[in-house]
C-alpha cells in the first residue's frame, strides 16, 4: 500500500510538473513573440542613420520578414527618398476611410518610413504603397501578391497574417484527372444587340455521366484566370475528392469580344432586365441542347461577385422557377437599393443561396441586411464572413465553400 501511494503521488508530481513545464513553454512563446516587437519599436527608435540600420535591415530583407508580423501586430516598411509615404489598401477602403492611420513615420535622419498597424490574426489585404500623393508602387520587400481589378487588372502586394492560409482546392494537382475547357464561344444576343463571349467546362468523363446541373457566372473571365477565381482548378479538385457533385460550369464574359478593354459589366450587371433576358431565352437554351444539362431550377445556379452578386441576386428572386440556385459574393447591393424590395418577399419555388463577405471594408453590412431577408423568407441559405476585403484574394478563397453549398456530393 505504502509502495502504491508513493507512486501515485510521484504520478501527480510528474502531471504537475508536467503542466507547469508545457505552461513555461506556452508563456515563453508569447512572451518570445511580442518581445520582437518590442525589440523592433526599440530599434527603430534608436537607430540614427542609414548606416546604423542597414545589417538590420538586410537581415529582415533575406528573412522575408518585410512586412514584419508578429501575432495581430503589423511594421509595414519602406526605404526610399520621399516626401510623404502612404499604405493604401483594403484596411482603409483605398483611401476613402479617412480615420485610419495610414501615413508613415521617417526616421529621423534616414530614407526609412515606417507604418505600425493592428489586424485580425486571420486577415488577407490587398495593399500598395503611395509615393509624394502619385506615385503607387507594389512594396518592394513583400513577394506576396494578389490580382485584382476589372479584366484581370494588376497585381497588389498582399498581406498574409499568420493564421490566414490559401484554401488547397485552388492548388493545381498534376496528379488528377482534369476537365475540357470549350473556350471563347461566341453568341449573337437578340435581346442585348452585341455579341457575347462564354466559355464552358465541362467534367472529366463527363459523357459517361449522364444529365450535369450547371452553375452560370458572370465575371466569367475572371472567374477563370489563374491569378484570380482559378475556379477551374477548384471544380477539377472539388469533383475528385466527391466534395461536390459533377457540373457544367458556364463562364460568361462581360468584356467586348472585338475590344477586351471595353468591360460592359457596369451596364450589364445592374439588375440589367435585357441581360437577364439573355440568360433566360437565349444563353440557357444553347447550353441545354448543346451539353447534357439539367433542364430545372434546382439544379441551375448562377454566381457573381459584387455586381455580379447584385445580378445573382436579381436573376434568382426575378426567376426562381429558373434560378433555383445563387452564390452571391461580396454583392453590391448599395448600387441598387431596390434589391431589397424584390427579396422581402418569399421565392416561389423555393430557392438555395450561399452569400459570403468580407468584414473589411466590404460588403458585410449590406450582406447582414439581406441575410435578415433570407431568414424570413422560405430560402435554404448559407452565410459566411471573412477578414478580407472587397478583392478576389477573398473571392477565390471561399469559391468552394459555395459549390459545396450548392452541389453537395451525394453518392
Amino acid at each position: 500500500m505504502i509502495v502504491m501511494k508513493l507512486l501515485s503521488n510521484l504520478l501527480k508530481y510528474m502531471r504537475v510538473r508536467l503542466i507547469l513545464s508545457l505552461t513555461l513553454i506556452s508563456l515563453t512563446a508569447f512572451s518570445q513573440d511580442y518581445s520582437a516587437l518590442k525589440d523592433l519599436t526599440t530599434r527603430i527608435n534608436s537607430f540614427t542613420s542609414n548606416s546604423d540600420f542597414d545589417d538590420w535591415w538586410s537581415t529582415l530583407r533575406n528573412s522575408e520578414k518585410i512586412p514584419f508580423i508578429v501575432e495581430d501586430s503589423v511594421y509595414f516598411f519602406y526605404r526610399g527618398d520621399a516626401k510623404t509615404v502612404q499604405w493604401m489598401g483594403d484596411f482603409n477602403g483605398w483611401g476613402y476611410q479617412k480615420d485610419f492611420a495610414n501615413k508613415g513615420k521617417k526616421i529621423a535622419n534616414t530614407n526609412i518610413w515606417y507604418l505600425k498597424c493592428s489586424f485580425p490574426k486571420d486577415a488577407r489585404l490587398d495593399y500598395k504603397i503611395l509615393i509624394d500623393d502619385t506615385n503607387w508602387i507594389l512594396d518592394p520587400e513583400n513577394k506576396n501578391q494578389q490580382w485584382s481589378g476589372v479584366g484581370g487588372g494588376s497585381p497588389n502586394s498582399e498581406l498574409r497574417m499568420p493564421d490566414w492560409h490559401e484554401d488547397q482546392s485552388l492548388i493545381e494537382r498534376p496528379t488528377i484527372p482534369k476537365g475540357k475547357m470549350v473556350t471563347d464561344l461566341l453568341l449573337n444576343s437578340n435581346s442585348l444587340g452585341y455579341q457575347i463571349t462564354y466559355s464552358v467546362y465541362l467534367p472529366f468523363q463527363y459523357e459517361k455521366m449522364g444529365k450535369l446541373p450547371t452553375i452560370y457566372l458572370t465575371d466569367g473571365y475572371e472567374y477563370l484566370h489563374p491569378q484570380l477565381g482559378n475556379m477551374r482548378v477548384a471544380l477539377d479538385n472539388l469533383i475528385h475528392d466527391k466534395k461536390i457533385k459533377p457540373v457544367i460550369a458556364i463562364f460568361v464574359d462581360n468584356r467586348e469580344p472585338v475590344n477586351r478593354a471595353n468591360n460592359r459589366r457596369m451596364s450589364e450587371l445592374a439588375m440589367n432586365t435585357k441581360y437577364l433576358n439573355f440568360f433566360v431565352d437565349e444563353l440557357i437554351p444553347k447550353i441545354e441542347s448543346a451539353y447534357p444539362a439539367i433542364s430545372n431550377a434546382q439544379s441551375r445556379g448562377i454566381m457573381g461577385t459584387s455586381m455580379g452578386g447584385l445580378t445573382a441576386t436579381y436573376f434568382a428572386f426575378t426567376k426562381p422557377d429558373v434560378f433555383g440556385l445563387a452564390g452571391i459574393q461580396s454583392p453590391a447591393f448599395y448600387t441598387r437599393p431596390q434589391i431589397y424590395s424584390l427579396c422581402s418577399n418569399p421565392a416561389d419555388p423555393k430557392m438555395k443561396i450561399s452569400m459570403t463577405a468580407g468584414v473589411i471594408n466590404d460588403t458585410s453590412a449590406d450582406s447582414r441586411k439581406m441575410k435578415e431577408l433570407l431568414e424570413a423568407s422560405s430560402c435554404v441559405y448559407y452565410y459566411r464572413e471573412v477578414n478580407e476585403g472587397h478583392s478576389w484574394g477573398n473571392w477565390r478563397r471561399l469559391i468552394d465553400d459555395i459549390l459545396i453549398d450548392l452541389f453537395p456530393y451525394q453518392p
